[in-house]
């Protein structure tokens, strides 16, 4: 009995001694963030304040207005399937950390066994040909490795940073399917306004084709304008047939966002309807919070630093403890009998001497594969800061482009009414009022591209700042 407990306090000392092991890995430092600590672009004076300073954290929720947005984003982040194996991979990677940590624990099983066999007369320690049988029930320690210089908690921590980067790419894909329902939304819309621009345009221009026949009828026009007429005409079909086809294939891929092709989608929003909020992007310091992808490269930088912990500690001795407790008999029936107790205990040291330089190789390995990951993080950071600059630049001079196309867009439908109206009075030839149509159209047309590429801007803006950024209080409302 006496012998029971000194062996049991002696592997629960050493199971001690275990859990406080010291740690072979790197002392972690969080890599300098190689970019400046301002935006490049001249254009942001809301990128200069703090947080706290006239501007709030806002989510995608607080940065679409438009109702029907709303509605399409959530149903995609219901039924999306690439979502939602990224959502399934997460899971998985928590089961993998799962199966890691529990090496920390000792393993206890239930062990049941039992063996008859015949020994000859000359191996029998009766001296006689035999049957003998062995019946055995306990509780068993199978090879629990004492973690005296921190290789299995160093696996462990690996894991579980390796499980935070899964969640950190789970949440980057979310933010990147929000982010294409709404170019979907705002690449259908432009699509839409296209669609019945050109319609309208195909409805004018047939109108005008029969003016002019009836004039060449009456001869007030040559067969030259009428021809020309008649090609603007079916150039205007042209267009219709285009956009049309451009917007069901638009739809098309926005269902597949929608996880559902039979999903009916809401109406097109109105060409000068609020769709987006204004958003700032705060200091470029910012991003290392809210990149869900910085975040995770430095989860795997974090995991690749105590897997050279691990890999340091393979070149220690380590020990593992192997053990039963149970009871054991010759007869099944008295297994269980008083006086059947049986133990035995297993203590196993082993020291590298010889390997052939695997545990260097994989020291060196794991060292470089570090290094790797702080390229790999630094590269991730610029990039981000790169599409920030970029969004930021499209925004602002977008906006002096749009304004500066309305201006000529008024210029030209002016002059689109002056032409029609010298035409009909005979003070013009059709050429010029052909010219004008052709004019306005075009600007029209270049119009609501820059409309649809401005708000493109604005969601790239949002998916570059990680699905969240600070809102001017002043303007969040402005109209879009």
């Amino acid at each position: 009995m006496h012998a029971n407990l000194r062996i049991t306090r002696t592997a629960i000392l050493l199971s001690g001694l275990g859990l406080a092991a010291c740690s072979l890995a790197p002392a972690y430092r969080t890599p300098d963030a190689p970019i400046p600590a301002q935006w490049s672009t001249a254009q942001t004076s809301a990128a200069d304040t703090e947080e706290g300073n006239g501007t709030q954290t806002m989510d995608w929720q607080d940065f679409v207005r438009d109702d029907g947005l709303r509605q399409l984003i959530r149903q995609a982040l219901a039924n999306n399937r690439e979502l939602r194996s990224a959502l399934l991979q997460v899971d998985a990677s928590r089961a993998l950390y799962g199966i890691q940590r529990a090496d920390r624990l000792p393993s206890l099983d239930l062990e049941a066994s039992g063996q008859r066999q015949r020994l000859p007369a000359d191996l029998n320690a009766s001296g006689t040909t035999g049957v003998q049988s062995t019946y055995q029930v306990g509780l068993g320690l199978t090879a629990f490795e004492l973690d005296l210089f921190g290789r299995v908690r160093n696996l462990s921590t690996a894991a579980e940073e390796e499980f935070f980067a899964t969640e950190e790419n789970a949440q980057a894909a979310r933010i990147s399917l929000i982010s294409e329902v709404m170019r979907g939304w705002i690449l259908r819309n432009t699509a839409w306004q296209r669609q019945q621009l050109a319609e309208q345009t195909r409805l004018t221009r047939a109108r005008s084709l029969e003016l002019i026949k009836r004039r060449q009828q009456a001869g007030l026009s040559s067969a030259l304008d009428f021809q020309e007429a008649r090609g603007l005409a079916e150039q205007a079909q042209v267009e219709a047939e285009r956009a049309q086809r451009e917007l069901a294939q638009i739809e098309n891929a926005l269902r597949l966002l929608l996880g559902s092709d039979t999903l009916s989608l809401p109406p097109a929003a109105p060409p000068n309807a609020t769709l987006l909020a204004t958003i700032a992007p705060g200091l470029p310091s910012r991003l290392l919070e809210q990149r869900p992808d910085i975040r995770a490269a430095e989860h795997q930088l974090r995991a690749r630093n105590a897997s050279i912990g691990a890999a340091r500690a393979a070149f220690f001795p380590s020990i593992s403890l192997t053990g039963l407790f149970g009871t054991a008999s010759s007869d099944l029936s008295g297994l269980f009998d008083h006086g059947q107790r049986t133990w035995n205990f297993m203590p196993q040291l082993r020291l590298p001497i010889f390997a052939g330089g695997r545990n260097q190789a994989n020291l060196d390995l794991a060292k470089v594969r570090k290094d790797i990951a702080i390229a790999d993080y630094e590269k991730t950071i610029q990039t981000a800061f790169r599409e920030v600059n970029d969004a930021l630049v499209a925004n602002a001079t977008l906006q002096r482009e749009e304004t500066a196309l309305r201006a000529r867009l008024d210029a030209g439908q002016q002059r689109l009414h002056l032409a029609e109206a010298r035409y009909r009075a005979g003070v013009d030839d059709h050429l010029r009022y052909l010219d004008a149509q052709r004019n306005d159209y075009a600007n029209q047309a270049e119009l609501i591209a820059v409309q649809g590429q401005r708000q493109l801007a604005e969601v790239s803006l949002f998916r570059a700042l990680g699905g969240g950024w600070l809102a001017e209080t002043a303007t969040a409302g402005t109209e879009q």
